[in-house]
């Protein structure tokens, strides 16, 4: 998939996402996007859920894709609109969010051609890092706190 996020841009109606939470030793998977939105920032593993697929199945799938390592989710965290305007005031990116907490299973860590980098953070280290905007909130969600 060289060409994610092309088809993202403007769409026509809402895209629907999912982000998983992986916690292990208390501390939290996070990736770093190479695409459009957060490219350059770091965030929680996920994407879009296919056709036909669970929500919570495209959670698992979409973590593996991208890390390698294959998550149990253990429950929902939220469920959020993402929405970018452009300076002309169109809808750039229309996304509904649905967040989960997970644990991992197995697998091997490695990088995917969506992620530059991964890490194992705490959650004091992760407030202080440059989250996008939608990790920041699904780890606000879960920890009960703001980490504007």
């Amino acid at each position: 998939m060289s060409d994610i996020g092309n088809d993202r841009e403007y769409p026509s109606h809402p895209l629907v996402g999912v982000g998983v939470v992986t916690i292990k030793d208390g501390k939290i998977l996070l990736v770093k996007r190479a695409f459009e939105p957060s490219a350059g920032k770091w965030s929680i593993p996920g994407g879009l859920v296919e056709v036909g697929e669970k929500l919570s199945k495209a959670g698992e799938r979409e973590t593996e894709e991208e890390t390698g390592i294959k998550v149990e989710i253990l429950e929902l965290i939220n469920v959020f609109d993402m929405i970018d305007v452009d300076i002309d005031s169109r809808i750039k990116y229309h996304y509904v969010l649905v967040d989960f907490l997970a644990r991992p299973t197995g697998g091997e860590e490695r990088l995917s051609e969506e992620i530059t980098e991964l890490k194992w953070a705490t959650y004091d280290t992760a407030k202080e890092m440059d989250l996008a905007k939608t990790a920041r909130r699904a780890l606000s969600e879960l920890f009960g706190s703001s980490i504007t």
